[in-house]
């Protein structure tokens, strides 16, 4: 299967992280495009001379890459493509590989009635290549590993010609630079990214199939620059042409100076395709599969205590989880790190976002204290978001993973972590602490992204599973389903996940907390969350925790041990199998206590 994602705007590191893993675990192909913020990234032959200003002092990044060439630009208004696709170990099948990216762009620009093609001793794409003065309005550059590509094309739509002054552009000091807009092509990034898709099928899917996913295309998202903090519940900015994106034509009830309350959530749903009046009615009945019976016994009672007697903070609670009467009668918690206050305003969750407090110091030691406590031998912790802290949180999380080690070494620990903002180093200090499981979820479809979470981003997610599976960690990831996803798209989701190298997913349906969230587009029946843990199985995952109330920690523990038991009766693994769950984990599923809480070639081409 050909899969093609248009992810939007996302820093270069998150989208070489993304393409690793494709390359690395994928089976599919895949076509990724996107925008970058602005960098300056330099090919393995790069002669750093070349970048002739401070990319700091412009606000850009200075990235060494791992694909061929010199130094390049990449911005907004250009269409960054990478083809992450098997290239046939044969003589000179990576020159070839590299004249097909410029084929796709060729036609592309023909479909444009700009006529290009290639200049002999130079490469990239170039417009009137055979005239006196020939201009680049594509660079290309490759690596190809294991008979495997990774990186692509840049394509000039409409960038700022400027930054192409503040560099060499790919080494070539006496040849020009030109894009679409340059040459007097006024057309939208959405119109060129269509027909290169059309391309790109034609050349990688010639049997046809392919499937795509979109983020949804608006103009006003940016991802917060690298190494800045984003002031507290950021949101995408609304602009005047916000308020006219109404059905029908008619203007968005909202302005600049004042807004109905809800309306930048109505804003984004409108932009993922979801009407204003779509969905189910805040007072719509549960159907029965989703109505659960309170059930506060004595474990109930105890455990509750615990968690009051040392002034900790469960999930549970804070989100309304449906499950808290099973799962805390059982004793199983989940505990909740950083405050009770989120920087994010999610439209799905119900978590407190007032503006937050300073860490406590002394929490990591109180959840320890209750791990010991209530005798876990599997502990599950999260956290809330928290943007205004340098490291996302992340500290956090690693003293916690140490506090509940050295109390009790033999407690499995689960961790589920926000993105934090991707930054790797704040990553890293997760990483380094080794819980047992890494879980972070990627919550919704490509389209929903901005609907849902609009402070995150689906890039950004995989990216940071696919950091943690390269650093070595059993991976989780989850959804919520009913806010207007399509079955197709969760299927290309899951296959996004899975391409990664996630070993754990859950699947669960959306509850609406207030009539101030996003709305239950419909009720996925059971039938239908078993279709998703058979097709999940099928495509490879060591465990699928797939049915109406699942949320990322139900069943957490019986999930680790199913996936263990997976991993230990496959006599082989590859690049693209789980991973084996570390034998923690595997020894929480036996104990008596149920709480839980090739060569490589860089073609010389930019």
């Amino acid at each position: 299967m050909f899969r093609v994602r248009w992810l939007g705007r996302v820093p270069y590191t998150e989208a070489h992280a993304l393409q690793r893993a494709l390359h690395d675990r994928g089976r599919d192909d895949h076509l990724l495009l996107l925008e970058h913020p602005h960098v300056f990234t330099l090919g393995v032959h790069a002669d750093r001379a070349h970048v002739l200003v401070d990319p700091a002092l412009v606000g850009a990044e200075l990235v060494a890459s791992d694909r061929g060439g010199d130094v390049t630009y990449h911005g907004p208004g250009q269409l960054v493509a990478y083809p992450v696709v098997n290239v046939p170990t044969a003589p000179r099948s990576i020159p070839c590989h590299v004249h097909g990216i410029e084929q796709v762009v060729i036609d592309t620009l023909a479909d444009l009635r700009v006529r290009a093609g290639r200049l002999a001793g130079y490469p990239g794409v170039w417009v009137e290549a055979e005239g006196p003065a020939p201009r680049k309005i594509c660079a290309i550059g490759v690596r190809v590993t294991r008979g495997r590509s990774m990186h692509g094309l840049a394509l000039n739509v409409d960038p700022g010609m400027e930054w192409f002054e503040r560099i060499v552009p790919c080494g070539i000091g006496d040849k020009g630079v030109t894009s679409l807009a340059a040459e007097g092509v006024d057309v939208p990034m959405k119109e060129v990214a269509d027909l290169l898709v059309g391309h790109a099928v034609e050349r990688w899917a010639p049997d046809g199939l392919f499937e795509r996913q979109d983020v949804a295309w608006s103009p006003t998202y940016v991802h917060p620059p690298p190494h800045t903090h984003p002031p507290i519940h950021s949101d995408p900015p609304i602009h005047s042409h916000e308020v006219s994106i109404h059905p029908g034509g008619a203007p968005a009830p909202a302005t600049l100076a004042g807004r109905v309350p809800g309306e930048r959530l109505r804003i984004r749903l409108r932009q993922a395709g979801v009407g204003p009046g779509d969905g189910l009615p805040a007072t719509a009945r549960k159907p029965s599969w989703l109505r659960v019976p309170a059930r506060m016994g004595d474990e109930f009672l105890g455990l509750r205590r615990t968690v009051r007697d040392l002034g900790l903070v469960t999930v549970c609670e804070e989100a309304g989880c449906p499950n808290i009467f099973e799962c805390w009668a059982d004793g199983t918690a989940t505990f909740m790190i950083n405050g009770e206050r989120c920087t994010r305003s999610c439209g799905f969750c119900l978590v407190d976002t007032r503006h937050p407090v300073r860490p406590d110091p002394d929490e990591p030691d109180r959840v320890a204290a209750a791990v010991e406590r209530l005798d876990l031998a599997y502990a599950v912790v999260t956290a809330v978001a928290r943007d205004d802290l340098r490291d996302g949180g992340a500290a956090g999380y690693a003293a916690t993973i140490r506090a509940i080690r050295h109390r009790r070494p033999t407690t499995a620990v689960e961790v589920l972590i926000p993105d934090c903002r991707g930054d790797p180093s704040s990553l890293e200090t997760i990483f380094e602490a080794r819980p047992d499981v890494l879980n972070h979820n990627l919550e919704t479809v490509a389209r929903l992204q901005r609907a849902v979470r609009p402070s995150a981003g689906y890039a950004r997610s995989l990216a940071v599973l696919a950091r943690a599976k390269g650093a070595g960690l059993v991976t989780k990831s989850g959804m919520i389903l009913g806010m207007g996803e399509r079955r197709d798209e969760v299927s290309g989701a899951l296959a996004d996940l899975r391409a990664v190298g996630v070993d754990i997913v859950t699947i669960g349906q959306y509850l609406r907390p207030t009539a101030a969230h996003l709305p239950v587009a419909r009720w996925w029946t059971p039938d239908e969350f078993e279709s998703l843990r058979d097709e999940g199985e099928a495509m490879g995952f060591a465990h699928v925790e797939s049915s109406p109330l699942t949320r990322s920690s139900y069943h957490a523990r019986g999930a680790a041990a199913a996936a263990a038991a997976s991993s230990s009766s496959s006599s082989s693994s590859s690049s693209s199998s789980s991973s084996s769950i570390p034998t923690t984990a595997a020894a929480a599923a036996t104990t008596t206590t149920e709480p839980t809480a090739t060569g490589t070639t860089a073609a010389g081409r930019a």
